[in-house]
C-alpha cells in the first residue's frame, strides 16, 4: 500500500474513533438518565425515524406502559417525561446505525479501489465484527432490563462499554499501524512489558468502573480518601461467599474501583521514572508525558465524582476521562513495542 493511499484510510479510521467517542458520550448520557429502557422495541433496519406525530408518541408511550420500568418505578411520567427520556436511548440507537454505515461503506470503497493490503484487510474485517458484536450487545443489555427487574444487568452493561473501548482501542491501533509503518521487527524495549500491564490494568478498571455504573455503586461512601469513617468499609465483605462483594456487593464494587486507581496512578508514575533513565524517541516521550496529565486528570476526576455522588455531567466526564486514559495508554504500548530503541 502506497504513502498516499494510506492518507484516507487513516483519516476514515480516526473519524470511526470520534463517532465511537460520541457513542460512549451518550451512551454514558442514557445510562445515568436512567433512559436505556424507554425503547421497547428493537429494529435493526427499520425504526429510524422517531415518532413524528402525537398519536405515534402515545403508541410508543402505551409500549413503554407494558414494561416493568413504567409499572415499577416511571408510573408517574406524563408523555412530556417519557419524551425526555426516549430522546437519549433514540440518539443512542441512532448514533449506533450511523457508526456502522461510517465504517461499512468507506470500507466497501477503499476495498473496490484496491487501497487495502492483505494485513489490513483482516484487521478491518476484525473492526466491523467487534462493531456489529457491539451492537448485539446493546441489544443483549437492553432486554436484561425488560423482564421482572426494570434494570439492565451489570454484567451486561459492563460487556456492552468495555467492548466499546476496545473497539476504539483497536481502530486507534491500526491507525497508529499506518502513521507509523512497521519496517522492522517488533522492538524489545526494557518499559514494553509494563506498558503492556497497564493496558490491560486500564481496562479492568474499565470493566469495575461499569460495574459501578451498573449498580449505582458510586452513590454510597462519597468520601475520600476513607470510605466513611473506615479505609476498608465493613460492607465491603459482608456478603458470603466473599468473592461476590467484588463483583456484586455495592460497597465491594466500590472498593475494588477505588484501588485499582491507584494501582493505574502507581504503575504510570513508574513508567514515568523508569523513563527518565532511557533514551526515548519524540514519540515515546509526547505519550508518557500526554499519559501522565490523562491519569491524574483523571484520578482527580473520579475523586471529584465520587464526593459530588456522581451528578450526570460529572460522571459523563468521568467516563470520557477513561476513554482518553485508555486512547493514551495505547499510544504509548504502541510506541513501546515498535519504535526504535535508543542508545
Amino acid at each position: 500500500m502506497q504513502e498516499l493511499s494510506k492518507r484516507p484510510i487513516i483519516i476514515w479510521l480516526f473519524t470511526g474513533c470520534f463517532f465511537i467517542f460520541s457513542m460512549v458520550v451518550i451512551g454514558g448520557v442514557t445510562r445515568l438518565t436512567n433512559s436505556g429502557l424507554s425503547m421497547v422495541e428493537w429494529n435493526l433496519l427499520m425504526g429510524s425515524l422517531p415518532p413524528m406525530n402525537e398519536t405515534e408518541w402515545m403508541v410508543v408511550f402505551e409500549k413503554y406502559k407494558q414494561f416493568p420500568e413504567y409499572q415499577l418505578i416511571n408510573s408517574h411520567f406524563t408523555l412530556e417525561e417519557f419524551k425526555d427520556i426516549f430522546f437519549w436511548e433514540y440518539l443512542h440507537r441512532l448514533l449506533g446505525r450511523v457508526v456502522g454505515l461510517v465504517f461499512i461503506i468507506p470500507f466497501i470503497y477503499f476495498l473496490a479501489k484496491k487501497m487495502i493490503s492483505r494485513k489490513l484487510f483482516f484487521q478491518l474485517l476484525l473492526l466491523l465484527f467487534m462493531g456489529g458484536f457491539q451492537g448485539f450487545l446493546g441489544w443483549y443489555m437492553v432486554k436484561s432490563g425488560l423482564n421482572k427487574d426494570p434494570d439492565v444487568s451489570h454484567y451486561r452493561l459492563a460487556m456492552h462499554l468495555i467492548t466499546a473501548f476496545i473497539t476504539f482501542a483497536y481502530t486507534f491501533w491500526v491507525a497508529l499501524g499506518l502513521i507509523y509503518p512497521n519496517r522492522e521487527k517488533r522492538v524489545n524495549h526494557p518499559l514494553k512489558n509494563s506498558a503492556f500491564f497497564l493496558l490491560g490494568i486500564t481496562i479492568v478498571q474499565i470493566v469495575w468502573g461499569a460495574f459501578v455504573a451498573g449498580l449505582n455503586a458510586g452513590k454510597i461512601y462519597n468520601t475520600w480518601p476513607k470510605m466513611g469513617e473506615q479505609w476498608i468499609a465493613d460492607s465491603v465483605t459482608a456478603i458470603q461467599p466473599l468473592w461476590h462483594n467484588f463483583v456484586e456487593g455495592l460497597g465491594g464494587v466500590q472498593f475494588v474501583h477505588r484501588y485499582l486507581a491507584y494501582i493505574v496512578v502507581a504503575t504510570v508514575l513508574w513508567l514515568v521514572v523508569k523513563s527518565r533513565k532511557m533514551l526515548l524517541d519524540k514519540s515515546q516521550s509526547i505519550g508518557l508525558k500526554i499519559l501522565l496529565g490523562t491519569v491524574l486528570f483523571q484520578f482527580v476526576l473520579g475523586v471529584i465524582t465520587l464526593l459530588m455522588a456522581v451528578p450526570v455531567w460529572l460522571g459523563v466526564m468521568h467516563q470520557l476521562g477513561a476513554f482518553f486514559l485508555l486512547g493514551s495508554t495505547v499510544y504509548v504500548v504502541h510506541r513501546f513495542n515498535f519504535a526504535t530503541v535508543m542508545h
